[in-house]
């Protein structure tokens, strides 16, 4: 049975709203997940300018992924994160607890000067254990 373990070393510091560290036993499947980014039903970009509404859809769409691979949200122990723009950290963190609580796997978080289509504003990337 997978075992999976959050902590952080005593002389590191351990933010608020994720784990500095994860540590997975057991694991008989891992998931990884490409990044995702927020598709229209024509794999266009969704949601346009609203970086709340692509930030929603990214995670609903690592949830489906992991879901679909026979996990569950809890079953992701990293996230790589990438904005186009820093300034939306702020309405990122909201999002993200609506699908995580308040703390987080093991992440990252990285501002890019672009994505592969100019009107994303966030894509995620994901591993999960099973």
């Amino acid at each position: 049975m997978v075992k999976i373990e959050t902590y952080c070393a005593r002389d590191v510091f351990d933010p608020p709203t994720y784990f500095q560290a994860v540590k997975v036993t057991g694991a008989q499947t891992i998931l990884f997940l490409s990044g995702q980014v927020a598709y229209d039903p024509k794999g266009q970009p969704a949601h346009r300018g609203d970086f709340a509404a692509q930030a929603r859809e990214v995670f609903r769409a690592v949830k489906a992924q992991v879901e679909a691979g026979g996990g569950s949200m809890t079953s992701v122990v990293k996230l790589t994160t990438y904005l186009t723009d820093m300034r939306h950290r702020a309405d990122l963190l909201p999002v993200r607890e609506e699908f995580f609580g308040k703390k987080m796997p093991a992440s990252t978080l990285v501002a890019v000067a672009a994505l592969a289509h100019p009107d994303w504003l966030i894509e995620v990337e994901a591993i999960a254990v099973l």
